[in-house]
């Protein structure tokens, strides 16, 4: 049973059959993947790949509860099946009582269309048209004294999910992203821009080389600037990477429980409180276009924000943030139960919408003296209950002076929250695709405004490029 003779919908069907379990859920996720490489204006490597990984959920009752065992493997064969599905039966009875225990989902349409067709594959034809478009770039950009350097990677994952509840589901994702750098001769200007697609037809290398060489022509002129607060006029990727965490850190049992900034003061949550004066909506919807995802729960494992008892359920288009206001935050059937609060489970993308019909151009043609900042990374948390992050500045930090930038300053280390950060925006823009920087290899599908945030802390100088 390799994964190249064997159907994943016919693996699912017979781990199911070999369960001994008094519930079993089986996630078959079928990956391929196409890549290029490129540096110093010439590709370097290009490659695809396949392969399939197995979940298998066991649950077993007993006298003080319903106990889960989890156990995934790569490239299970025919004979390796029956042992992994003992395997997890053998981890739920030496596991202790599961606290997030529910009965399996069950209530929902119990199939997808094209649950028995094969899994959906990509290859090098997706670089079709984006390949020759890419040379074209290396010729100007060679033509234009910098140097290109980046990858882009497109991954199909075909997601079967089945349950001894019945439940036969299937998901197909797309995820395409191109990192682009630019730098000068000498390796001391350099310029970033990314981008998320599904196909890579909507990804145009020219544009992107045209905009990099312009920011490269920024970098010409250098000021040192100290740490400080500055007006700074965030763009899309870096809205995109402090929302993104924003959202991974709000737990709806975590806020009810007192340890988060989305805690009451006093007891219970923040939903219902305004956290900006701007008209602002922050949701997630998988069936949104450009953005689709997996339109219920697949949970491999269980967390803070997910249950494995929960998989297969669906998932609601959920406004997080709606005109300003908290909404929802993250529940499972399990912690919506135990806090009172609303079932909301996670989505595969993230929206900030709201902010006016403006470019980030338009925004800094508004701004007498602040900062442009390229991207952010090396992102992390340092206190949970006012979600407090440090990072760096990267790529490029520019100073704007009466509608113009006229240099590229040093880069910073930042401490800013994003909740904070929502509060103090004064100005948002048009809503765009954006790839978060920081979070691309767990994240991909994001839509961000610019935002204009007055006193943005940056801490301390960074030495980084």
């Amino acid at each position: 049973m390799s994964p190249r003779t064997s159907k994943p919908h016919e693996v699912v069907e017979r781990a199911l059959a070999l369960s001994r379990a008094d519930g079993c859920v089986v996630i078959a996720d079928e990956q391929s993947t196409a890549n290029l490489r490129w540096a110093g204006n010439a590709l370097t490597t290009n490659g695809v790949t396949r392969g399939r990984t197995l979940t298998v959920i066991a649950t077993v009752g007993g006298r003080e509860g319903t106990a889960s065992g989890v156990v995934s493997r790569a490239a299970v064969t025919e004979d390796e099946l029956e042992p992994l599905v003992r395997a997890a039966e053998a981890a739920a009875r030496g596991a202790g009582p599961a606290e997030d225990a529910q009965p399996l989902v069950a209530d929902v349409p119990p199939q997808s269309p094209g649950f028995t067709d094969a899994p959906a594959e990509t290859s090098s034809t997706v670089f079709a048209d984006f390949a020759p478009a890419l040379g074209e770039s290396f010729a100007r950009a060679r033509a234009g004294g910098r140097e290109l350097y980046g990858f882009a990677n497109h991954e199909m994952v075909s997601t079967y999910l089945g349950t001894s509840t019945g439940l036969r589901l299937r998901h197909d994702q797309p995820a395409g992203t191109l990192e682009l750098n630019a730098k000068s001769p000498d390796r001391t200007r350099s310029a970033w821009a990314g981008r998320s697609t599904r196909d890579f037809k909507d990804v145009d290398p020219a544009a992107l080389d045209a905009e990099l060489a312009v920011r490269l022509g920024w970098a010409e002129r250098r000021i040192q600037l100290p740490a400080g607060r500055y007006e700074t006029l965030l763009p899309p990727t870096a809205v995109a990477d402090l929302l993104i965490y924003q959202m991974w850190s709000s737990s709806g049992r975590d806020a009810a429980e007192g340890r988060t900034v989305f805690s009451k003061p006093g007891g219970g949550t923040r939903l219902g409180a305004k956290l900006t004066g701007l008209p602002l909506t922050l949701r997630s919807d998988p069936h949104e276009p450009g953005l689709e995802c997996a339109p219920f729960v697949v949970a491999h494992s269980s967390g803070e924000d997910q249950s494995v008892f929960d998989n297969g359920l669906p998932v609601a288009p959920t406004d997080w943030i709606a005109g300003g206001e908290l909404r929802h935050l993250l529940t499972t059937r399990h912690s919506a139960a135990l806090t009172g609060l609303p079932l909301a489970p996670a989505a595969g993308n993230l929206i900030l919408d709201g902010g006016e019909d403006r470019s980030l151009e338009e925004m800094v043609a508004d701004t007498e003296l602040g900062l442009l900042l390229t991207c952010l990374w090396y992102i992390r948390e340092v206190d949970p209950a006012t979600l407090l992050l440090t990072g760096l500045t990267r790529d490029g930090v520019y100073l704007v002076e009466n509608g113009e930038v006229t240099g590229e300053v040093n880069n910073f280390r930042f401490n800013e929250s994003p909740v904070d950060l929502l509060g103090r925006a004064t100005e948002a823009g048009r809503t765009e695709k954006t790839l978060p920087r920081e979070w691309s290899d767990y994240f991909t599908r994001a839509a961000m405004p610019a935002l204009r945030v007055p006193e943005f802390n940056m801490s301390s100088v960074s030495q980084g490029v």
